[in-house]
């Protein structure tokens, strides 16, 4: 098994004064060449918006794009005729494909928005662009690993062109988890939300980060109050 830490205080920064954000790979002024990508996971970023501000109508090609908001509200609108708002407990998914436009924006004024957004190199280029979002209250599972994004259409979660599957857990009480990957040549990447956990020796805490690959069992031991995103993705792509 081998493995790769990233601690949150190691992750780029940048306040914008709208924008306060925290890049886990290489991204826009932040630039590591250690830090390029975790296999297939190419973009991690944790992101918190002022109120009533965002991002102006921007351009995205032949990306795979996940955003996950864990407090406050987010407007989404695009070129290909989607306005929605996501939220706490949502999974948003866009498939940029051969090129779409799209804006994001903090609905509110009076609050702030927080959110992870993960870019995942495609398997496909030059899709049909796609817009999806869901509510996880259906698959969430109390002290448990769900899965909320996979390849398949017909799988739970949402779905995009890689052979990647993410799975979040709450834990409100001390647990140990095993994960097992879908795919040997994939790696799992943890990414720790809130809390405390244990992975490998590895003791990981807030905004937190293990990549782990060469492996096909992974054990967590989560502490009570823990919140943990995992994202398995194919190192060779």
């Amino acid at each position: 098994m081998k493995t790769i830490l990233h601690k949150s205080e190691t992750r780029g920064h940048a306040n914008h004064g709208w924008l306060d954000t925290h890049h886990t790979f290489s991204f826009a002024n932040y630039y590591n060449p250690e830090r390029i990508h975790f296999g297939a996971l190419r973009v991690l970023n944790d992101d918190t918006i002022a109120g009533g501000r965002g991002f102006g109508t921007h351009p995205h090609d032949n990306m795979e794009i996940i955003t996950i908001p864990l407090s406050g509200d987010l407007e989404h609108s695009d070129s290909m005729g989607n306005t929605a708002v996501i939220k706490e407990g949502d999974v948003q998914v866009m498939s940029a494909g051969s090129g779409i436009f799209h804006s994001e924006y903090n609905k509110n004024a009076d609050k702030q928005v927080s959110l992870l957004q993960i870019w995942v190199l495609p398997e496909r280029k030059q899709v049909t662009p796609r817009y999806d979002q869901i509510s996880l209250s259906d698959l969430e599972k109390e002290n448990e690993f769900y899965q909320i994004l996979s390849p398949n259409p017909d799988d739970a979660g949402v779905w995009i062109y890689q052979q990647a599957w993410f799975c979040m857990g709450k834990f409100s009480e001390d647990k140990t988890r095993t994960y097992q990957l879908k795919n040997e040549n994939n790696g799992l990447y943890v990414f720790v939300i809130d809390g405390k956990v244990n992975v490998g020796g590895n003791r990981l805490e807030k905004r937190d980060g293990l990549g782990i690959w060469e492996t096909q069992n992974i054990e967590l031991s989560l502490t009570k109050g823990s919140q943990v995103l995992l994202m398995e993705v194919p190192m060779r792509f």
